[in-house]
């Protein structure tokens, strides 16, 4: 088995495409006319030092990204998977067919304007700590303006949202042990304060018509493959949702734990993430053996269906509903996601209501 995973904001590099623009001059060409400005000229040389602003960032990367995808295709072929975080959503429903290397660049340029227009808000990276001890440090100092926008890896979480909450809140996880990073970006993106710029892509989007994937994508908002007729709707819902990019691993791993993952665009963002995640992947403790977990899975979805009503143990008086059957995430933990919460959330956690 193999996937083809694409990079999102953040792995742009003066230089990157060097060699792709001169391979594919008819595609760059179409680039330029779309953009109103020479894209070789902004990747390879960044004259006006635009490649790092949001609005010309997420173009540049697409637009290598694909180049890098028609390079791959026309040696190795066609992959079993594809998965790209974030911006690399895009590339990834673009090797998937669902719409030419022209419209993708159309909306990739729509949104990047709309999210380059949402000033406010800031975001960080916090290490050392999983979601779930985020997620409570969070609640319990009334931090109620963030969100997570990343589930990059088990301990490598992004935070977006309010910039005085996100200040506050650093020191808090560097007392639990963790270390918060600010990022330099634009705005507060993957979080509620990106509501404006969903609508308006939501808007932009219907404008457009979506073919199913001819190859199976992997959505940032389920981590799981893109169900029939959802392109338009998981496009907008990326915007504002959590990239759930180390859940969207660990189901492609749970269906072939040695296959084969390439990273196609500039950088190695992605490729340094899978063997975090892969590093980080607990072994299934004795007591509870592979088998068990499976078999309680297995019992959990014959007895609740998706859309289960039920109560968490760690989210006091909420009654939730499953959005999924439940899954074995790394190989030890039964888990269902649960719909109003944006996580997934251990079987023994959960009592339907």
């Amino acid at each position: 088995m193999k996937t083809c995973l694409f990079p999102g904001q953040g792995s742009q590099a003066k230089g990157m495409g060097r060699h792709l623009f001169d391979r594919f001059p008819d595609l760059t060409a179409q680039a330029d006319q779309v953009l109103g400005y020479s894209i070789r000229e902004l990747c390879v040389d960044d004259p006006r030092q635009q490649l790092n602003q949001t609005r010309y960032t997420q173009p540049a990367i697409f637009v290598v990204s694909a180049l890098a995808w028609y390079e791959h295709l026309a040696s190795h072929g066609k992959p079993d998977f594809v998965a790209g975080h974030s911006l690399g959503e895009f590339n990834a429903l673009l090797a998937a067919e669902s719409f030419g290397f022209e419209t993708g660049l159309r909306l990739v340029r729509k949104r990047a304007e709309l999210m380059s227009e949402a000033a406010d808000g800031a975001m960080a990276a916090v290490l050392n700590l999983g979601a779930a001890d985020i997620e409570a440090i969070l609640r319990d100092h009334g931090l109620d303006q963030i969100d997570i926008a990343n589930l990059n890896a088990p301990s490598q979480t992004v935070i977006s949202g309010a910039r005085e909450q996100i200040a506050r809140a650093a020191p808090l996880f560097e007392t639990a042990n963790g270390h918060c990073i600010p990022l330099n970006t634009s705005g507060a993106f993957h979080s509620r304060l990106m509501e404006p710029a969903r609508q308006q892509f939501e808007a932009f989007l219907a404008s457009f018509d979506f073919r199913a994937p001819a190859i199976p994508v992997i959505a940032n908002v389920t981590a799981q493959p893109y169900q029939p007729g959802a392109v338009a709707a998981n496009l907008a819902r990326q915007i504002t949702g959590t990239v759930r990019w180390h859940e969207s691993i660990a189901y492609l791993l749970a269906l072939d734990p040695g296959q084969q993952m390439v990273e196609l665009g500039h950088g190695e963002v992605l490729t340094n993430l899978l063997k975090k995640i892969r590093s980080e992947r607990q072994v299934a403790p004795v007591s509870a053996p592979a088998a068990t977990v499976h078999e309680r899975v297995r019992d959990w979805n014959l007895r609740y269906p998706v859309g289960t009503r039920v109560r968490s143990a760690i989210v006091a008086g909420a009654v939730l509903a499953t959005r999924t059957e439940a899954v074995v995430l790394f190989q030890h933990r039964p888990a269902v996601y649960l719909d109003g919460y944006q996580g997934y959330f251990d079987l023994d956690e959960l009592q339907p209501a």
